[in-house]
């Protein structure tokens, strides 16, 4: 590698350099005691200054100095971590510099021109596109020469970045570099002369954590299926950990979570990932889920600034984010003032006159009439360009409608208001669409309902008690006059104000609209005019399993409502369910769906509530529902840790807290709704569409503290089950206007004695004063870092049920078989990481059964036989890896399955000798011969040399035995025995019988006896030929044929004679020697009961196929070298020598 030419003195690196060659103008040198014999002490102390120091020196073990005559100073221009890579930098120096440098006088002239030219070179480079992308360019790209010798991976294999670090082995600190690339952890030391590789795919590690041990107070955890290992001493250790938690992450999610792969487009491109890239999409993932935005929403840019807050009469600091349709703004101050503004609400943006008082201010209008004023913001000319160009494309993608015609709740005293920044009058945001547009979809779709089932419902019921109407008057005067301060639309100012309001409890008669605001599900509907009744016409008729399933629980989902007990509000919930299954068909339709989509109908109309669901679905509660529920299992994880840190004596009682998930998991997936009376779930529900997820965290974590000695005294999980089941059936909301509805599920509607009541008001106000300090920053890092376990947790339940289903069927030991699935699974990740883009169908499909979740193709499998077959043939092996391939490939999709791998291995290890046999008669017809087989153009291709007489062979006593008549009874046993139920096999064509004779043939080479083999299969073949020859004569009836009139006297032929196994250029050209009867191909057959009772004639050939075969080796074996042959398939280069052991 060409390297920027700095100047060095050489007199300081005598000690640590050996000159290897040297010109006039140039020298190569070579780290002292790299490749020196014997392991001299000079070596051994540079091998440890080299992996302690981070010196320049460093670099590679080879190096190419600058010199110029007569000076003292030296450049290094290029390194190499082998003698070949550096010598070619050596030899293109010789033939394109060395002669040009002599036509200059000037010493400086010279240096110039060199340093110039081999900068050039390193801007032609292509890996230094990669480290231009790194904040020390210089660096990276060393880095990348020592990952890239030290590890050989393909070129695929791109490295984010690399630390200095010691590795823990035990109580010993090995000290070392950190590579962390786009798979893989890495660790590579050379210490007093021993060296250490360690190589972690992502995808391995179970646990990532940091933590403390004896010796130091922070080291990062690493723990796989079989070892822990601890890394410390890093100069930045959150940085390092941050990085280490994205990357496992990132690439679990893309390995091994289809769903999330499928929306998530930075997922699919993983050779663009960088560690500026990584920096990014942790600052994406924190702006969505912090204001809950639609995760196709892209960040552009975060600034720092400050905006006026007029409650406050100053300007707040905080940071500006910028994205494709919104600008938001969150205070450095958690919870003091957030704000988001959709671009669709924005009608101007525009630069203000910079004062000493208001440096770089910019004013952002929206309809309602309200200004937003930000100061103090950096290069503010770009980010009002970027954003007046965003803001044109918003409005040319969805038009703004004005309402000329207020309806009903727009004229209420609520939604009118005076602006902040005025005293004038002004129109209100309109939510949903034109007055027109509204009409003509009244006319489209004339089934929706018109308003919320809530309001249906009460025009016929009885009315509230005047008390609670009049509480319920005094909170909507206090929403009220905080419109009038904070704004009224989804641009609102959000501040701690509001979030004690929302913990009150939003009235009924604004519920709905606050939140489609909260949520920002307004922006949707307004932006997608008729989407809704169009879906529902779509989806409407329509019969699938999903619309049955959702049939089936219409009738479940508040059946005590008074709403839901007619036609009207069971037709709204099956469209609004039917609509978003068509909408999001990997969705479709999940349990517990239906009871949310049924409160949401109470307080909106139909139409908002389908885009509340969405929001619900899409935004709010990302990957809860789809086939496995992983944003639910990583909730309840987060939810187990967040006990043991808030209620330790309650987890230190409960053994495995995992037990309260059978609990746990329905507050979070249907927001308490099933398991509260309705009237109190309802408040639940007003702070999760303000607070998100963090609502119901803590709302968790105060039921579980309000039952903590109760749940600590009980004796099992039932008793426990029971406590918390009557304490959630008893939360009332006294403050509710409407009726009493108990809860979904309510376990004890008849107490034998009376139980206390809690209001929800307050146990919602002791959630917040106890356990809000979460921040979404915080539940978002406890996301990532249970989602790895959460994810593996999946992959060792499928890897359990694969074995259990396979285990029976086999001989293979459990042990083995867990390592043999480890290996399949090995490398189909191994084609994920360095074959991109992947074909669908190979991807890891987490939906389908267990078994078919792992597959590979001919190439993965021929890594794998090569690997752990015991038949290994040289270079014949990958031949019989293709028709092993094709034999099982049974649906020819072009994939197998583990089982299919296994069974196949548990013959060749376990088998019977007639199992074996059979298997390699079926790999030598159709379909896994086929006439395109690789080996089908073998000079044995031609008819076969024969003989028409009896078989005679030589003995050592002279006398002579004749094997026709014990043949021919061998056969008839077999026939008898076969099972009358089995298909009966194809008879093998003289083509067929050659390649299966040629298999036999490279089975033997190298076995011990492997004389006494090829004797053996010689006398078979020739055996099996005069079986063939018979019935050739009896199908080619009236045909002449020739028969020889002498006997042949001749010995066993040796393998190198044998006619089968001989090349034709090489046999005799004499007819005599050996009569040859070409009859037609097609009429020459043997079958395998033939073979099989040929082969039992001879006792090395049995002793061979029953002897024992161990496979522990082989796995052994396969561990060490798949990486290296799946990196040399890769590089396209000859395939290694495997280090494999003998068997």
């Amino acid at each position: 590698m060409w390297l920027k030419p700095e100047e060095v003195l050489l007199k300081n690196a005598l000690k640590l350099w050996v000159t290897q060659k040297s010109s006039c103008y140039f020298i190569l040198q070579r780290r002292r005691g790299h490749g020196e014999g014997g392991g001299r002490l000079t070596g051994r102390l540079v091998g440890a200054l080299d992996a302690v120091l981070d010196s320049n020196a460093r670099v590679a073990p080879f190096r190419i100095l600058l010199q110029v005559p007569g000076s003292q100073v030296y450049s290094p221009i290029a390194c190499g971590a082998t003698l070949e890579e550096i010598s070619q930098h050596w030899d293109w120096l010789e033939q394109n510099l060395l002669h040009t440098l002599s036509v200059f006088d000037n010493k400086e002239d010279i240096a110039s021109f060199v340093k110039g030219k081999i900068k050039a070179l390193i801007a032609e480079e292509t890996s230094s596109k990669l480290a231009e992308q790194e904040e020390d360019p210089e660096k990276f790209r060393e880095a990348l020469v020592k990952f890239e010798a030290r590890f050989n991976f393909p070129e695929a294999e791109k490295l984010v970045t690399y630390y200095s670090c010691c590795c823990w082995k035990g109580r010993v600190p090995r000290q070392g570099w950190l590579y962390l690339s786009i798979n893989h952890l890495c660790f590579y030391s050379f210490f007093l002369g021993k060296e250490l590789k360690l190589i972690v795919p992502w995808v391995d590690i179970q646990k990532l954590e940091r933590t403390s041990n004896v010796f130091l107070t922070d080291t990062i955890r690493i723990t796989t299926q079989s070892k822990e290992r601890d890394f410390s001493m890093f100069l930045n250790l959150d940085e390092v950990f941050k990085i280490m938690e994205q990357l496992a992450d990132v690439t679990l999610r893309r390995l091994l979570d289809n769903e999330v792969f499928d929306l998530d487009p930075d997922l699919q491109e993983p050779s663009q990932i960088t560690k500026r890239d990584l920096e990014a999409r942790a600052q994406k993932e924190f702006f969505r889920a912090f204001f809950r935005l639609p995760r196709r929403e892209r960040l552009h840019g975060v600034l720092d600034c400050s905006l006026w807050t007029p409650f406050s009469r100053c300007h707040t600091v905080g940071r500006m984010f910028t994205s494709d349709s919104y600008i938001c703004f969150a205070s450095k101050e958690d919870g003091c003032c957030n704000v988001v503004l959709p671009l669709r609400e924005v009608v101007s943006i525009e630069k203000m006159e910079d004062t000493s008082l208001l440096p770089n201010p910019i004013i952002v209008s929206i309809r309602s009439k309200m200004a937003f004023q930000f100061i103090e913001l950096k290069d503010r000319d770009s980010l009002v360009e970027s954003l007046l160009v965003r803001l044109k494309q918003v409005h040319a993608n969805h038009p703004v409608h004005y309402d000329t015609s207020r309806n009903e709740d727009m004229t209420s005293p609520v939604f009118h208001s005076t602006s902040m920044c005025s005293d004038h009058k002004f129109g209100d945001l309109e939510m949903v669409s034109s007055q027109n547009r509204e009409d003509n979809e009244k006319e489209k779709s004339p089934l929706l309902n018109p308003e919320a089932l809530r309001a249906i419902s009460q025009q016929s019921g009885s009315q509230s008690p005047d008390s609670r109407m009049s509480r319920e008057q005094i909170k909507i005067s206090l929403w009220n006059d905080h419109f009038v301060e904070y704004g009224r639309t989804v641009c609102m100012f959000r501040t701690e104000k509001i979030r004690k309001l929302v913990a009150m409890g939003i009235p009924e008669s604004l519920r709905g609209k606050l939140w489609l605001l909260f949520s920002d599900a307004v922006t949707d509907l307004a932006s997608h005019p008729g989407y809704y009744g169009n879906l529902v016409e779509e989806s409407m008729g329509k019969c699938c399993l999903v619309t049955e399933e959702i049939e089936r629980d219409l009738h479940r989902s508040l059946p005590e409502h008074p709403a839901f007990q007619n036609e009207t509000g069971i037709a709204a919930l099956r469209r609004v369910l039917t609509a978003y299954a068509h909408r999001n068909p990997k969705i479709g339709y999940c349990q517990s769906m239906n009871i949310l989509t049924s409160v949401l109908l109470l307080y909106a109309k139909e139409e908002e509530a389908f885009w509340l669901l969405v929001a619900v679905c899409e935004r709010m509660l990302p990957d809860y529902f789809n086939h496995r529920v992983i944003g639910a299992q990583v909730d309840q994880s987060v939810f187990e840790e967040l006990i043991k840190e808030h209620l330790p004596e309650l987890a230190g009682h409960i053994n495995d807290l995992s037990s309260l998930a059978s609990v746990s998991l329905s507050w979070f997936l249907t927001l308490f709704l099933s398991i509260m009376p309705l009237e109190s779930a309802v408040n639940v529900v007003d702070c999760f569409f303000y607070d998100g997820i963090k609502a119901i965290f803590q709302l968790g974590l105060a039921v579980l503290e309000a039952n903590a000695e109760d749940l600590c005294s009980s004796k099992d999980d039932g008793q426990a089950l029971m406590i918390l089941s009557r304490f959630l059936d008893h939360i009332k909301n006294e403050e509710s206007p409407g009726p009493s509805v108990g809860s979904y599920h309510a376990f004890f509607s008849d107490d034998q004695e009376p139980y206390p009541v809690t209001d929800i008001a307050d146990l919602i106000r002791d959630s917040y004063e106890k356990f809000g300090d979460q921040s979404v920053e915080q539940i978002e890092h406890l996301r990532c870092k249970h989602r790895i376990r959460v994810l593996q947790g999946h992959e060792d339940t499928t890897k359990q049920n694969v074995l259990r289903v396979v285990i029976p069927e086999v001989s293979i030991l459990p042990e083995d078989l867990e390592e043999l699935y480890d290996l399949f699974k090995r490398e189909h990740m191994m084609s994920c990481y360095w074959e991109q883009p992947s074909p669908v169908v190979q991807r890891h499909d987490p939906n389908r059964p267990y078994a078919e979740q792992y597959r590979i193709d001919h190439r993965q499998f021929a890594n794998l036989f090569k690997l752990v077959s015991p038949w290994t043939c040289g270079t014949h092996t990958e031949i019989l890896a293709e028709r092993t391939f094709r034999l099982l490939d049974d649906n020819m999709d072009h994939f197998i399955e583990f089982k299919g791998f296994v069974g196949c291995l548990d013959i060749m290890y376990n088998g019977e000798m007639n199992e074996k046999i059979k298997l390699l008669y079926k790999l030598h017809i159709p379909p896994a011969l086929t006439e395109n087989d690789q080996d089908s153009q073998s000079p044995l291709k031609n008819p076969l040399l024969s003989t028409a007489r009896p078989l005679v062979l030589g003995k050592s006593n002279g006398d002579t035995t004749d094997y026709q008549k014990q043949l021919k009874q061998m056969i008839k046993d077999l026939a008898k025995e076969k099972d009358t139920s089995e298909k009966e096999l194809p008879k093998m064509s003289q083509r067929e019988f050659i390649q299966f004779c040629k298999t036999l043939y490279s089975m033997f080479h190298e076995d011990p006896e492997e004389n006494e083999l090829y004797q053996a299969i010689a006398t078979v073949t020739t055996l099996l030929l005069q079986i063939g020859e018979v019935g050739q004569h009896s199908s080619s009836s009236g045909s002449c044929s020739q028969e020889a009139g002498e006997d042949l006297q001749a010995s066993v032929p040796s393998p190198d004679q044998d006619s089968v196994f001989a090349d034709t250029g090489t046999m005799p050209q004499d007819p005599q020697a050996f009569p040859v009867e070409v009859g037609r191909e097609e009429d020459w057959t043997v079958s395998l009961e033939h073979i099989l009772a040929s082969l039992l004639t001879e006792q090395s050939l049995v002793n061979f196929f029953e002897k024992p075969l161990e496979i522990k080796s082989k796995l052994e074996n396969a561990k060490i070298n798949q990486y290296s042959l799946k990196t040399f398939e890769m590089s396209h280069q000859p395939q290694p020598e495997l280090k494999l052991k003998s068997l």
